[in-house]
């Protein structure tokens, strides 16, 4: 099986296991040449409570330019975190031209959770990061961040399956081509949501949660779901792979101490 090429576009944490330090170890052990584009770095995990941040959005600007010039190209990019709106233009923009040119785009809209937007995401990083959904061929936000994209309330005890198809419809009415929606729950059950737009396919996925909170889970599902889809998995089996690996990395990790640092993945590879 000929293996892909594929840009990781996401912060680098310093401490913790999270963003292109979950994402880029998954992707190389499944046997893909990952590389990586720093949107920022961050000291630490935001779940320490403090933190610093350095926005790299005038280094990537001098990056692209050099890139092209040198013919670089990737079977596909992966966007995460984005630090500004003026970020967010000129990352949409470079993945608009690859995907010209063939690139296939997964965007991770990172804003919120758990009815919240994180620390400094304003209203108009919610526009920017519209801007990034209508150039991907697959978005998967959690409920809290498909809410916010759509602008539909956000209910803490779940939706409907109407209501959840509703939030997938919105979010392709966005461009984005296939969805998929994580950390929902639907009639009662936690779910992935999606649709699939190489079959016009709608599906629920349920699974079982484990009641701890570790961060890098998102980053962790996005890697091994892009890495079975570069494979050529089809995207509900792909969901399901993910969601999988996710669960038995919690289990396996529920009862460490510090689970702000994240899940220490690099000797679990072998179980993705």
């Amino acid at each position: 099986m000929t293996k892909k090429q594929i840009l990781l576009i996401n912060d680098i944490c310093g401490y913790g296991k999270v963003a292109t330090a979950a994402m880029l170890p998954i992707l190389s052990y499944l046997g893909h040449s990952t590389y990586n584009l720093p949107t920022a770095i961050v000291s630490n995990t935001l779940d320490y409570g403090k933190f610093n941040i350095l926005d790299t959005t005038d280094y990537i600007k001098g990056v692209f330019p050099v890139w092209k010039e040198l013919g670089f190209h990737y079977d596909a990019i992966a966007t995460g975190f984005i630090a500004s709106e003026r970020q967010a233009r000129i990352v949409s923009q470079y993945c608009r031209e690859q995907a010209a040119s063939g690139t296939t785009i997964y965007v991770d809209p990172i804003m919120g959770d758990e009815g919240k937007l994180y620390n400094g995401v304003t209203p108009a990083a919610i526009q920017s990061m519209r801007e990034m959904i209508a150039v991907a061929d697959l978005i998967y936000p959690n409920h809290t961040e498909a809410c916010y994209l759509t602008d539909h309330e956000y209910h803490a005890e779940g939706v409907t399956q109407a209501e959840a198809d509703a939030l997938v419809d919105g979010l392709r009415a966005i461009g984005t081509r296939s969805v998929l929606i994580t950390s929902i729950v639907v009639d009662g059950q936690p779910s992935v949501v999606g649709y699939n737009h190489l079959t016009n396919e709608r599906f629920a996925l349920p699974y079982t949660e484990i009641p701890v909170h570790f961060p890098g889970t998102g980053d962790i599902f996005s890697a091994v779901l892009i890495g079975h889809l570069l494979d050529g998995d089809e995207i509900q089996k792909a969901t399901r792979q993910a969601m999988d690996a996710v669960y038995k990395l919690i289990d396996l990790n529920k009862t460490n101490e510090d689970k702000n640092r994240g899940i220490p993945l690099e000797k679990y590879l072998s179980i993705l």
